[in-house]
């Protein structure tokens, strides 16, 4: 099903210009077990209803943003830099990823697009 997406630098655009990046999910504390690091890699809630999602524009700026996408419908209910996210996390309360995007500093390396470790 297509739906469009609205890119906080480039405006709407249909959802086939961008790359999914994952649901936000909270980084586990600094010195993580192994059961610990293969829940926040492997694990997501895949919520049926409104969750918080990583995406990059891959045809237009390139930019990873944030996203509040009903699963069911697909309808978006808010988009922002993760810059916006402080904002947002006291209205939504949820917590995020780094502040630069998944694809950061990758499972692969720097810039692979994997989920931020």
């Amino acid at each position: 099903m297509s739906y469009l997406l609205t890119c906080p630098n480039c405006g709407k655009r249909e959802v086939t210009d961008f790359a999914y990046g994952g649901e936000v999910v909270p980084r586990p504390k600094s010195k993580p077990s192994e059961r610990e690091l293969n829940t926040y890699n492997y694990f997501r809630r895949n919520v049926a209803g409104v969750q918080r999602e990583w995406w990059n524009h891959r045809s237009g700026c390139r930019a990873w943003f944030l996203a509040e996408r009903d699963t069911t419908t697909n309808e978006v209910k808010w988009v922002g830099l993760p810059a916006d996210r402080d904002s947002r996390d006291g209205e939504a309360g949820a917590t995020a990823h780094g502040a630069q995007g998944p694809g950061a500093q990758g499972i692969g390396g720097a810039g692979s697009g994997g989920v931020t470790a």
